[in-house]
C-alpha cells in the first residue's frame, strides 16, 4: 500500500500513525470492516460490504440466520478471498441477540482462526 499503511492502522506509542503490526489483528479488522460496511456506503465501491448493521431491526429467526450465513460467506469470499478462505459461518440467535462466528483459514500460513461478533 502507498506509504506502507495497511488496515487497520492506529496511533502508536510515539503518537505517529502506523499499521497494526500483528497480522491476525489486521485480518480481523478487515473482516469486521466488510461485515459492518453496508453496500452503497462507499462511494467508489458501492457493492463493498455485507451490511450486517442493516439487519438490526429485522425479525430474529432462522430465515434471517440462514440469510446472514450466506451473505457473510459471499461478502468475505469476494472482498478478502485473496487473504482467507471462509471455512464456515455460524449464526446463533438468542432472544434479541444474534452472534455471527466466522471460521476462516489464512492463505498465507494456512492457520485456522475465528471472528465472533454479537448484535443486540
Amino acid at each position: 500500500m502507498a506509504g506502507g499503511f495497511g488496515f487497520p492502522f492506529g496511533v502508536n506509542a510515539s503518537g505517529s500513525i502506523a499499521p497494526e503490526p500483528d497480522e491476525d489483528h489486521q485480518l480481523r479488522g478487515k473482516i469486521i470492516h466488510v461485515l459492518f460496511t453496508a453496500p452503497g456506503e462507499r462511494l467508489n465501491q458501492p457493492d463493498f460490504g455485507c451490511g450486517l448493521l442493516n439487519l438490526v431491526f429485522e425479525p430474529n429467526n432462522t430465515i434471517l440466520a440462514a440469510a446472514v450465513e450466506f451473505t457473510v460467506g459471499q461478502a468475505l469470499g469476494k472482498w478478502l478471498g485473496d487473504e482467507l478462505v471462509v471455512e464456515d459461518v455460524e449464526v446463533q440467535t438468542a432472544g434479541e441477540a444474534m452472534t455471527v462466528e466466522v471460521g476462516y483459514i489464512r492463505r498465507r500460513d494456512f492457520t485456522r482462526r475465528t471472528v465472533r461478533v454479537t448484535f443486540r
